[in-house]
């Protein structure tokens, strides 16, 4: 009797070693923490497909403990990596048309980016991206604003002859249109170099300002609000060879899992606007709100000089633009 329930407990830690040999792991990359909200994103997405038992596991390497920031839409693209919570503006080398998802003055507010991301914009992109061999799971955009050590900035008037670091170089264009001297530099460094009289202005997005201090070394924030220049695509991305090479269920659960993660990616980006601004106000920082005509005049402004650098470097540059500017 002994003999055989020590066969069938053996029988059953083999079928046991056989399933989870069996059990597909995926691996997703990014380069945050985990207390940040593109982590969280990650997060949800490997929980729920745990939780729905169907022998596929997500492991996460944050922190840019696997790859490098700006190194993982290529591994990903060949299949050394199966996800990544990636700015896709950093693989603009790759596709130029990338360089369109950080553009001043293109989202006017979260609500339009999630518009965008569900346009014919965003399927010219997923084609391109298709040519790569990468699908979008889970949509979203991070947005950002101005900080003045001395002044408040609103409208292009007011960055004329100050020295500046902005976010990416569609919006070091725009802003050395308006008068601002460039300073290029990692949002890091941004403490530093007011703290040091290197920068009189900055431009980031809403977590970066918070998560380096910047309201020390400034007298006016103007936080992402009902309207804002800065916007980011910042979206979780697959290996589609590995998607279509996973079962209907695992399938499935993945794209019910990222469904969930993208509406918390929404509610979660508009509430960091506004603890943004809170924490700037709680440090006695003075808090400024860009107006619709301060939008339109960045964006007359945009259309001069990073729209139009855009169009002339990117072959369907004009295509693409005008697929964006359409949708209200």
């Amino acid at each position: 009797m002994k003999t055989m329930l020590k066969a069938a407990v053996a029988a059953a830690a083999l079928l046991s070693s056989a399933a989870l040999a069996n059990a597909t792991e995926l691996r997703l990359s990014h380069q945050w923490s985990n207390k940040d909200i593109r982590h969280q994103v990650a997060q949800i997405v490997a929980d729920e497909v745990a939780a729905a038992g169907v022998d596929l596991e997500i492991k996460i390497f944050g922190s840019k403990s696997l790859f490098k920031p700006r190194e993982q839409y290529k591994p990903l693209s060949r299949g050394q990596l199966d996800m990544t919570v990636l700015p896709l503006s950093y693989a603009g080398g790759q596709q130029p048309a990338y360089n369109l998802t950080l553009m001043p003055g293109l989202v006017k507010n979260h609500d339009h980016a999630a518009r965008l991301s569900n346009s014919p914009f965003m399927e010219a992109l997923e084609a391109k991206m298709a040519e790569d061999d990468v699908m979008v799971l889970v949509h979203g955009y991070l947005a950002g604003g101005f900080a003045g050590k001395d002044k408040c900035i609103t409208s292009p008037a007011d960055i004329e002859g100050l020295q500046t670091r902005a976010a990416g170089k569609s919006f070091e264009q725009m802003l050395a249109g308006a008068g601002a001297s460039i300073a290029s530099m990692a949002s890091s460094e941004i403490y530093n170099a007011m703290q040091t009289g290197v920068l009189q202005a900055a431009n980031t997005s809403s977590s970066s300002f918070v998560s380096y201090r910047i309201y020390e070394q400034v007298s006016c924030y103007t936080p992402a609000g009902d309207v804002a220049l800065w916007f980011m695509y910042q979206p979780l991305l697959m290996n589609k060879s590995t998607f279509d090479g996973l079962s209907e269920a695992q399938q499935n659960a993945l794209l019910a899992a990222a469904e969930k993660a993208e509406a918390y990616y929404l509610e979660e980006a508009k509430k960091q606007d506004a603890a943004s601004a809170k924490v700037f106000s709680d440090a006695g920082v003075e808090i400024a709100q860009m107006s619709a005509d301060d939008f339109e005049a960045w964006r007359k402004l945009a259309m001069e000089t990073s729209y139009k650098k855009f169009v002339d470097e990117v072959p369907d540059g004009q295509a693409l633009l005008d697929l964006a500017l359409a949708v209200e």
